[in-house]
């Protein structure tokens, strides 16, 4: 009981930035390592198979994001109510809310990989392969839509045991993870000379290996994380889905995003322009597990400050948190402008035409981290205080409504800068909507002032 108290005397009295940073640095650190996993992952495929194979694994990546988005739909709404209930004093319910989200995002995850894997050629042709990319991009699917599960039951628990206030053992089991994928893949790749299904198979073992790291929070003491017997209860699932839903819409904006640059590069540049995107690709994966770090230390923190009713606390950690994705915004525009041609070239040895390609596209592309990470950081805090009509606005507006009437219009006029600059485009135009909500807002007004 001291232990339990403890840690919610640190979340009501230890100062803002202190409470902040002790969240922030260990989910950097995690998914930083995470999306080091991620390039590595490519760098591997691309020098090892070459970059058909690489253009066939980004184009079956969507179907990875949708699993994940999964496991952020019930996950995060789950957690966001896990967090507000502990704020208010009651941990029961946050049990029966820990237990109810993942035995949904067991059970779903499940049925959605085994239906579409029946149906996996089709689906292959449908995200953009073709006769060159099918082959890389069914064997990718084939593991992922069968045992994609394990890595989203890794993802719902890591966010649990990050809003249990253990941001450090859900840091060590992404660590693990990382590395432990980096490893296997290499052995996989580069030992037993295997293809691209062993690349998947190396995802799936190493997000097991992170559950057995994070269930060592079920033995810590003051843990809150308890399966307690339940039954479905609706109006919680339809909390849960609504709580959570601007983080799933986020995960399919991914999808989107990634489906429609394949295509339209496809159409306009043949496969260099999707061997390009390939590679622009695995970076904007690091710079998005840069910013999910940002919202994994913004999220429990506000969603316990809001289920406590501590306004000040939650408009002080929301400044923080935008100071610090202002200047990772700025430092990621500046090294995509700088160091381009060696950013590509570490993926493997690419024609020239891929080359020139990439580095443009890097260029424009970058111009979207001035304004991503606001972007990032508003959605998490307006999910995490129960105003879901706006983190649903910003979430639909920048990865899919804006971004897909740029991309549609952009290249008539301006060719594939066009692709590029459809997506800088969109974070601006969702950012400035974000500015004018609030300055006509005076509640969210104060969080501004200095």
């Amino acid at each position: 009981m001291d232990s339990e108290q403890n840690k919610s005397d640190m979340l009501d009295t230890a100062p803002v930035g202190k409470v902040f940073f002790k969240y922030l640095i260990p989910s950097l650190t995690g998914m930083m390592l995470m999306a080091l996993n991620i390039v590595v992952d490519g760098i591997m495929v691309g020098n090892r198979l070459g970059p058909v194979a690489l253009a066939g694994v980004g184009i079956a990546s969507p179907v990875f994001t949708i699993f994940i988005a999964m496991s952020l739909w019930i996950g995060i709404g789950g957690a966001t109510l896990f967090s507000q209930e502990m704020g208010a004093k009651k941990p029961r319910r946050a049990q029966f809310i820990f237990t109810h989200s993942m035995v949904l995002i067991a059970v779903f995850t499940i049925v959605i990989g085994l239906s579409a894997f029946v149906f996996q050629e089709q689906l292959a042709y449908m995200l953009g392969a073709n006769e060159d990319t099918f082959p890389f991009t069914i064997d990718y699917l084939h593991i992922m839509l069968l045992f994609g599960f394990v890595f989203t039951v890794e993802n719902a628990l890591s966010t649990f045991v990050r809003n249990d206030q253990n941001p450090n053992l859900a840091m060590i089991a992404l660590i693990l993870t990382a590395v432990s994928n980096i490893g296997i893949n290499y052995y996989f790749l580069y030992v037993l000379e295997l293809g691209v299904a062993a690349v998947a198979a190396g995802t799936i073992i190493a997000s097991f290996l992170g559950v057995l790291v994070l269930a060592m929070h079920f033995f810590r003491e003051g843990n809150n994380l308890r399966f307690v017997p339940i039954k479905f209860q609706r109006s919680l699932f339809r909390n849960t889905m609504t709580v959570g839903f601007p983080s799933f819409l986020s995960e399919v904006g991914i999808s989107v995003f990634t489906v429609a640059f394949n295509v339209t590069l496809a159409r306009i540049a043949g496969t260099a322009g999707v061997a390009a995107f390939s590679v622009l690709n695995y970076v904007h994966g690091v710079m998005l597990m840069m910013f999910l770090g940002m919202a994994s230390a913004v999220q429990p923190l506000v969603s316990y400050y809001h289920g406590a009713k501590m306004a000040e606390r939650t408009r002080q950690t929301l400044k923080i948190a935008l100071r610090v994705a202002v200047m990772v915004g700025v430092a990621a525009f500046a090294i995509g402008q700088l160091a381009t041609r060696e950013i590509v070239s570490i993926f493997g040895q690419f024609p020239e035409e891929v080359m020139e390609i990439a580095v443009t596209g890097i260029r424009l592309f970058f111009i979207a981290y001035l304004f991503m990470g606001i972007n990032f950081v508003m959605m998490t805090y307006f999910q995490s205080v129960a105003q879901i009509r706006m983190a649903t606005w910003i979430t639909a507006s920048r990865e899919i409504i804006f971004m897909m009437i740029f991309i549609l219009v952009l290249p008539l006029f301006l060719g594939i800068n066009g692709v590029w600059l459809s997506v800088p485009l969109a974070e601006l135009v969702v950012m400035t909507t974000i500015f004018i909500y609030v300055k006509r807002n005076r509640e969210f007004r104060r969080a501004f002032s200095s």
